[in-house]
């Protein structure tokens, strides 16, 4: 199992932009779970924060340990990949965070295993 955390900036004046995306990402969320369980992807979250007037995004996920980065092969990778260049701030270098620690019952493990 493979837990990641990353933050990333959004673009100024593209929070109208973010918004259509995660709109997209809840409105498309059947096709998106879909193609999670293709990358070998257990769960993933966005947050978002804004912070002296610069908004984040964090990606958090749980994977197999053996998922690896795709190409795009679906339409959902690809739209979700326009907007991750349309909004994405490509010269702040994104922050992988360490996990120091995770913690995850039993069943819930045996689920991920299966």
């Amino acid at each position: 199992m493979k837990v990641e955390l990353t933050k990333f900036r959004i673009k100024p004046g593209k929070s109208e932009v973010v918004d259509e995306w995660i709109t997209y990402i809840h409105e498309s969320m059947d096709s998106v779970v879909a193609n999670l369980k293709g990358d070998k992807i257990y769960i993933e979250t966005i947050f978002r924060e804004a912070f002296n007037d610069v908004e984040y995004l964090y990606w958090y996920s749980i994977q197999d340990k053996e998922a690896a980065e795709s190409e795009p092969n679906s339409p959902i990778d690809e739209k979700h990949l326009e907007y991750f260049d349309e909004c994405i701030d490509k010269t702040f270098r994104p922050e992988d965070m360490v996990a120091a620690a995770v913690m995850v019952q039993d069943k819930f493990k045996d689920c991920i295993k299966n």
